[in-house]
């Protein structure tokens, strides 16, 4: 496949957008699966999708796609969450494309998380494709949803495509877009091998799975690579492609993304956002990710002591699938040896715990959730407290700050009242604009829009 007919995209969106419907539709129009292997969110792998209909983890596949012009394309699909607990996984999927498909239901309009994850695409410098999705329903107004897409995103919404994840009106249109407006990837197939570690996961079978975005040269099956963060090195086994099912191949050329397995036996060697090159060459690594920041912490206990060695190996592998869940050891004089734990927030939690129960069999107790806390004391040092166990003698505290939030709340004039009254009963403090944010807001607009002026209110 030729560099120049490579496509890698993502599809953002807030939840129940209808990201892994249209993910389906793109499956089934290129022909990843044939007709009897097809499934209502084909994508969504794990019995905890399925049964609450969100995705949790994101997923990539390869379609080959024959354009109107008569060449073959290859498009990279990420199919990712909406939900912001599982926002890693979004900026993470984003870091290995060149362009993102920005999904806006026609029914429901912009919403929270359509925002944030297309300020994340606009920080990973893609090229964004406004689409509107659900035409097919009713109470779908596309004409007012591409006004709010330029009004609030500020992305050109005039020629959005209008599609139907659902019956697939639009999709031919929409996969036409996808090669002529989003760019191919940038590389150099010359250069030593460099590929970005962009996800990683355990099989009970394979062991470690790597997923890789190959960004110079390419990996081949035999070659000697090493994890430039960790030092490790290893020879691939097998590499290949997910259609979605596994696909080996002998090459990853730039600019494709696939995975690769080295018999990895510690997950240790594996960090999300790692530089993997040649054994042989001296390279400079990727930029990587930022790493995630826990936000809600709680302690998980085993309900058998015995089982603690067990609960640990696994949570060390659920870490791997899930980069942005951390814990420590922490030991409790009723409960006895446990982890506490640091999630994105209490859906990510409560996931979590269940994903534990059910892929590893443990019966597990759980504290109260909290958050972090700065202590400061009267000798001038300052804790970051996430246990309520370790709070100091309140004869030493000086004083002791709690986590606020800094918010922007779009809405309706006719909602104003009850969005004030809400904020007042969680001690919200409404700010005055001052001179500098609006000069602020002005610019970050035209970052948007690129355009020279835009007019304002208020």
């Amino acid at each position: 496949m030729k560099q120049s007919n490579i496509r890698n995209f993502s599809i953002v969106a807030h939840i129940d957008h209808g990201k892994s419907t249209l993910s389906d539709r793109l499956i089934e129009f290129t022909g990843g699966l044939e007709s009897r292997e097809m499934k209502a969110q084909v994508l969504d792998s794990m019995d905890i999708e399925r049964e609450r209909g969100i995705t949790i983890k994101a997923q990539t596949v390869r379609l080959n796609y024959k354009a109107k012009n008569g060449e073959v394309y290859q498009l990279n699909l990420m199919d990712t969450p909406g939900h912001v607990d599982f926002s890693y996984e979004v900026s993470r999927s984003l870091a290995a494309c060149e362009g993102a498909l920005v999904l806006v239901d026609a029914t429901q309009g912009v919403q929270a998380q359509t925002l944030a994850n297309a300020y994340l695409a606009l920080d990973n410098d893609l090229e964004m494709l406004p689409v509107l999705n659900k035409i097919d329903l009713p109470s779908s107004d596309v004409a007012a949803t591409r006004e709010q897409i330029a009004d609030v995103i500020g992305l050109d919404a005039n020629d959005a495509l209008a599609v139907s994840g659902k019956t697939g009106d639009g999709v031919p249109e929409l996969l036409e877009e996808i090669v002529t407006k989003l760019p191919p990837p940038h590389g150099d197939e010359n250069a030593p091998t460099r590929a970005l570690l962009v996800d990683s996961w355990y099989d009970s079978y394979l062991g470690v799975v790597i997923l890789v975005r190959v960004v110079d040269g390419t990996l081949n099956r035999g070659q000697k690579i090493k994890f430039i963060a960790t030092g490790a090195e290893y020879v691939v086994d097998k590499i290949g492609y997910f259609t979605p099912k596994m696909v080996n191949v002998d090459v990853l050329h730039t600019g494709e993304i696939g995975f690769i397995i080295t018999g990895m036996k510690t997950i240790h060697d594996c960090k999300v956002g790692d530089t993997i090159t040649d054994a042989r060459a001296t390279v400079d690594m990727l930029p990587g990710f930022k790493p995630s920041v826990p936000v809600v912490f709680s302690s998980f206990f085993p309900v058998e002591a015995d089982d603690y060695p067990t609960f640990r190996e696994s949570a060390e592998k659920l870490a791997l699938n899930d980069a942005s869940f951390m814990f420590t050891v922490e030991k409790s004089s009723a409960l006895g040896f446990g982890l506490r734990c640091g999630f994105l927030g209490l859906l990510h939690m409560e996931i979590i715990s269940e994903r534990l129960s059910r892929e590893f069999n443990l019966n597990l107790i759980n504290t109260v959730p909290s958050v972090l806390y700065k202590v400061h004391l009267r000798d001038g040092e300052v804790i970051d407290l996430e246990n309520p166990a370790d709070m100091p003698d309140p004869t030493r505290i000086a004083s002791v700050e709690e986590p606020w939030v800094r918010a922007t709340i779009m809405m309706p004039d006719k909602y104003m009242g009850g969005i004030m009254a809400l904020c007042s009963e969680r001690r919200g403090v409404q700010e005055i604009f001052r001179m500098w944010e609006i000069v602020q807001c002005w610019f970050i607009n035209c970052r948007w829009q690129k355009l020279c002026s835009i007019s304002m209110t208020g």
